[in-house]
């Protein structure tokens, strides 16, 4: 069966073209003008953190829940849908040793408390996805943490959510490193691994980021066809990176247009969006993107997207087939690199 695919971006891929080594370049779009792109780019979910709904995540509630629902209003007088929203822990003063995992009594508990609010928010956006991105859950040397008791903190954590509200689930969107120089749940194995211990296993699954595969070593369609086996590929970041620097976010395909192809012909063949599944590209526009063209990252990796799906609908899939069974990959090898060519 054809993919049925809906787009979703965040608020921060349209963004002033910081990065880890020099300030911002360009201006900064408001909220409001960042929702007016949606559906001119051909998308209609939006991904948001916590204080992307509101001003402060540390605000009152009252405050906090008038500020959701005017985003709410905002969200349904343009047709848009959240997908998600995930609690931002790793920018606050108390995550400075990580949230979740931090030997700090009084951090781990903000960490819970902030998670809860956001699920309430997540609520009024009607989102029904929390993506837990353990941005800071490592260290930077071994000796730092208890690791079998910050594993253990990762999974207390969940149960927590799962039991603040039955109709959430927990999405994982799992890093190798960056800004934490080792992640105590690295990958998308380790983290489904882990979500069998939860209370509620039938609601915890994977968001896949492209680049977070690649800088872990991997193949990205190799780690969703993991999650799709066991039917937990609930999201996915599509992106590229070039090499295993920085989390680059670099427009999808651009890099390596046959991994990216590998990727949709995954998503393609399992049906991937047939339940409401987002396509998310979490792309960033190049440094030297002037703002006026600060989106074309978003609508060209679009593009991409679905020039691949043409393609993977097109491929010859009796002779690839045929091919298998003959154990005849060069023939194999050139055939896929002879489609992509378009010959």
């Amino acid at each position: 069966m054809a993919g049925v695919y809906r787009f979703s971006f965040g608020p921060w891929n349209i963004h002033t073209g910081s990065d880890p080594f020099g300030p911002a370049v360009r201006d900064e779009f408001s909220f409001a003008e960042k929702l007016e792109f949606y559906k001119k780019l051909g998308f209609e979910g939006v991904q948001f953190h916590d204080d992307d709904v509101v001003a402060s995540a540390d605000d009152p509630w009252s405050k906090q829940e008038a500020e959701a629902k005017k985003v709410r209003r905002l969200l349904d007088e343009r047709g848009l849908t959240a997908e998600f929203v995930a609690p931002r822990l790793w920018e606050h003063t108390l995550g400075i040793d990580g949230s979740i995992t931090s030997n700090s009594a009084k951090a781990r508990q903000y960490a819970l408390e902030r998670s809860k609010r956001a699920v309430d928010i997540a609520h009024l956006v009607g989102a029904r996805n929390i993506v837990l991105w353990p941005a800071r859950e490592g260290t930077y040397l071994r000796e730092a943490k208890d690791p079998v008791a910050s594993v253990a903190r990762i999974v207390e954590w969940m149960n927590a959510l799962l039991e603040h509200s039955k109709d959430i689930r927990i999405l994982g969107e799992m890093k190798p490193n960056e800004p934490m120089d080792q992640a105590y749940l690295p990958t998308v194995g380790h983290f489904l691994g882990l979500a069998a211990f939860t209370v509620d296993p039938a609601r915890v699954g994977a968001l896949i980021e492209s680049a977070h595969s690649i800088l872990a070593g991997l193949d990205p369609s190799d780690d969703m066809a993991y999650a799709l086996y066991q039917k937990k590929l609930w999201s996915v970041h599509l992106n590229d990176q070039n090499g295993l620097k920085f989390d680059e976010d670099k427009s999808f395909g651009v890099v390596d247009l046959r991994r990216a192809f590998n990727q949709v012909w995954v998503l393609e063949r399992n049906n991937y969006g047939q339940n409401g599944e987002f396509v998310g590209l979490d792309v960033k526009a190049l440094r030297t993107q002037v703002k006026e063209k600060s989106t074309r990252h978003l609508s060209n990796s679009r593009e991409i997207f679905l020039r691949l799906v043409d393609l993977v609908r097109s491929l010859d899939v009796k002779k690839v087939d045929e091919l298998r069974a003959a154990r005849d990959y060069e023939e194999l090898d050139l055939l896929i690199v002879n489609h992509l060519m378009g010959r």
